[in-house]
Formats: structure tokens, sequence, C-alpha cells
């Protein structure tokens, strides 16, 4: 597969195309919003179907670490919003139509977020950690992923990386989702915290789970670009065990 060069977009380009594709996802979550998962629980669940756990504070190259303390505050007050749901069969969670716009009204810091190669600060960043652990605790479910969204670009290295390249969900509000369908017949809830030190998840189910699962990566390659670029590839399978 040949990847194009990237393109340099202007700001107004940007500003136009990002209210574009704001106008759609808000009509879509009007369509949708019958199926929406929105009721919480304080009462966890049977059974545990997987968790997972990343640590809060990273040290990343050029990156001032007041960042990654605004990230936390941003985290608890995402998290806030998410704990506890319930996924009942046939309803699907969307990430951004449960936490919402984040601004500065509603407690959220400027946060790092990845764009264009790059990183800089904006009200809320940081949020991804969070979409990144919901996205890897459910391919280790029976759960569908509706929508989910590659990071175009990786800050973090390879050394003690303890999961599989390529293997996060980026998320910007409001078109860049991430969206979960229960095609189960079981409940499933949805735990997430900020911890001492890690932000910490769960999914629960009413059921003990028949099966486990574990991701694995093949087809690994770092390719030349025919545009002086270079770009990374590999493919995620789900391995499902009885």
């Amino acid at each position: 597969m040949t990847v194009r060069e990237p393109k340099k977009r202007s700001n107004l380009r940007l500003k136009l195309g990002g209210a574009y594709f704001s106008a759609q996802r808000k009509l879509r979550w009007l369509s949708m919003r019958k199926h929406f998962a929105r009721e919480r629980s304080g009462e966890d669940l049977a059974y545990q179907a997987f968790s997972h756990h990343t640590p809060l504070m990273r040290k990343l190259k050029d990156v001032d670490m007041q960042l990654q303390r605004n990230k936390v505050t941003n985290l608890r007050l995402a998290c806030a919003r998410l704990d506890g749901l319930l996924l009942r069969p046939g309803e699907t969670m969307s990430y951004w139509y449960l936490i919402g716009k984040p601004t500065a009204g509603k407690g959220y810091l400027p946060g790092m977020i990845l764009r264009n190669g790059g990183y800089l600060a904006a009200t809320g960043g940081g949020l991804c950690q969070l979409s990144n652990l919901i996205y890897w605790m459910t391919l280790h479910t029976p759960l569908t992923v509706v929508e989910r969204h590659r990071h175009g670009y990786d800050v973090f290295p390879d050394s003690d990386r303890t999961q599989p390249f390529g293997s996060g969900a980026t998320c910007f509000y409001p078109y860049g989702d991430l969206m979960i369908r229960n095609d189960t017949a079981d409940d499933y809830q949805l735990l997430v915290a900020v911890g001492e030190h890690d932000l910490i998840g769960e999914w629960r189910c009413s059921t003990a789970p028949e099966c486990r699962y574990e991701i694995v990566e093949r087809d690994h390659e770092m390719r030349a670009e025919y545009w002086g670029g270079y770009t990374r590839h590999n493919v995620l399978w789900q391995q499902r065990f009885d």
C-alpha cells in the first residue's frame, strides 16, 4: 500500500474542515442516541472480563512535565463521566458523547496533544491515554469496536514498550470518537479511575467469561516512501482461547 505524502493545510482549511466534520458527528449522534449507553451503576458486575493500568507520569523528550500534571486533572474529570457505565446488549458506548467537550469552564487544563508529527498544548489534552486504555481493554473482550482512530504520530520509544505499536486509539472532540458496541447477550460495565501512580481500567461482565484473548503483532516493517519520509506498518491480531 502506497502512503501519500502528508499535506500541510492552511489554518482556514483546518478550521472549515473541523466545522464540517463536527457537524457530521453531531448529526450522527442524533441518529444513534437511542442506542447509546447512558446508565451508570455504583455496584460492580459479578465477573472481571479484563483489566489494565498505565502510568500517569512519563518523561518524554522536550515535553514540559506540567502538561503531564495537567493531564492527570483532565483524566479525573473524564473518568468521572465514564466510571460505572453499563453497556447492555445492543447498546453502543460513545467516548465523546458521554464526556462532552473538554473546556476550561469545566475545569480542564492545557495538556499535550499530538498533531502533524509533533505535539502542542491544548485544553483537555492527554485524554487519549484514557481512550487508549479503553480500546486496549476492549480488544481483550468480545465487545465490538465500531469506531477507532489510530495515532498518526507515536511519541513513545520502543524501549520498554509493553503494547504493540499501533494499538492505541486517539481522540479529538467531537469527530474523532471511540465507539464500542455490545453484540453479546451479557451486560458489560466499564470501570475507570485515576490512582496514585496509574490510570486504572476494567471491563466487568454479568456472566463468567468463556474465552481469554491475546493481541499479537505481525508483519512489522519500516518503509522508505517515494516522497522522502519513512512510515511504519504492522498488523494486529486478536487470538481467542477457550
